[in-house]
């Protein structure tokens, strides 16, 4: 027991340190290209916190372990939002800003509802990861020329603290320190990735719990560990809006990119359990945040004890069934 479980613990290690890594290499070259912090906050930070899923889905479908993959991407988007919102609401009543409303929650809606319904023949395919990238990609293209004209002087100062805070510590970051803190990122993911999948692999086997159980709650908890705590560093620091936006980002990212990346590799069969139940659930927390977005345009803490209480009955029910 206790060496698939330092298995886990030492692959999510390297998979924070992986993906904090990449992330400071990544913005320091998006900085070197000269792109607006606006830019680089919709597109590298946003994907970059969800590089841990990716590594983590990715080494599972290539490993064969696919009910990972999947289980994976479903739990982590249940966690974002129950827990990450809950505890920052419980902390400190979210500001809902932005297009978040308007745009960027009702396409999450849109994209977590065409995942459950690509997943119920059984199986992503490769031509459904193409459509994943695609959406992804047409999204992102269109959310960064709409920010260019319609960004505030708020939100534009609010991209671009978030990026000071991950360029590396000079004016200029140079280009070989960039390369070498995304090489060095890389390396950190696969031995992360690695290590995690074979940890929870044999945890699973121990328990008696399949990988599906596994890749809904440890493995999609502790890729999320990174987010909790810079959400929660932002609601201390006053930027408790920061929460929501990582939040749908991080969410559309795991479904479009993480999934779309995976299936490419290999297509990936789904578990008729994360079909009939999991993604549902996926699905009706995702719709449990409309109400909560637009009541008085903010998540207030009543709100977040209720996503927390929400979470550990969806964890309770998985761990009795």
């Amino acid at each position: 027991m206790l060496i698939p479980c330092g298995l886990i613990v030492l692959g999510v290690v390297f998979l924070v340190l992986g993906g904090e890594t990449i992330l400071r290499g990544a913005v320091g070259l998006a900085t070197l290209l000269r792109l607006s912090p606006a830019v680089i906050g919709l597109t590298v930070v946003a994907a970059g916190t969800s590089v841990p899923e990716l590594a983590v889905s990715a080494m599972a479908s290539y490993q064969g372990s696919a009910e990972i993959a999947v289980a994976n991407v479903i739990g982590s988007n249940i966690f974002n939002i129950t827990v990450i919102l809950g505890l920052c609401a419980v902390f400190r009543p979210i500001a809902v800003v932005g297009n978040t409303i308007k745009l960027e929650y009702p396409v999450l809606l849109l994209v977590t509802f065409l995942g459950v319904v690509l997943e119920h023949d059984g199986e992503i395919g490769r031509l459904d990861g193409m459509l994943f990238i695609a959406f992804y990609v047409g999204f992102t293209t269109y959310l960064v020329r709409l920010v260019r004209r319609q960004v505030s002087a708020e939100e534009a100062a609010e991209l671009k603290a978030e990026v000071a805070e991950l360029t590396p510590a000079t004016e200029r970051p140079s280009p070989w320190v960039c390369l070498g803190l995304l090489t060095a990122g890389v390396t950190f993911l696969g031995l992360g990735a690695n290590v995690t999948v074979e940890g929870a692999v044999q945890l699973a086997r121990l328990l008696g719990w399949s990988e599906r159980v596994i890749g809904l709650t440890i493995v999609s908890a502790g890729t999320g560990l990174p987010e909790v705590v810079a959400s929660l560093i932002s609601s201390i620091r006053g930027r408790s809006d920061v929460a929501v936006g990582n939040v749908i980002g991080s969410n559309l990212f795991n479904i479009l990119g993480v999934l779309g990346i995976s299936s490419m590799l290999a297509p990936l069969p789904v578990d008729p359990q994360l079909i009939a139940t999991d993604a549902w659930w996926m699905l009706g927390i995702t719709l449990l945040l409309f109400p909560m977005l637009w009541s008085g345009r903010q998540i207030i803490r009543a709100e977040g004890l209720l996503l927390l209480v929400v979470y550990c009955v969806y964890v309770g029910r998985l761990l009795i069934n």
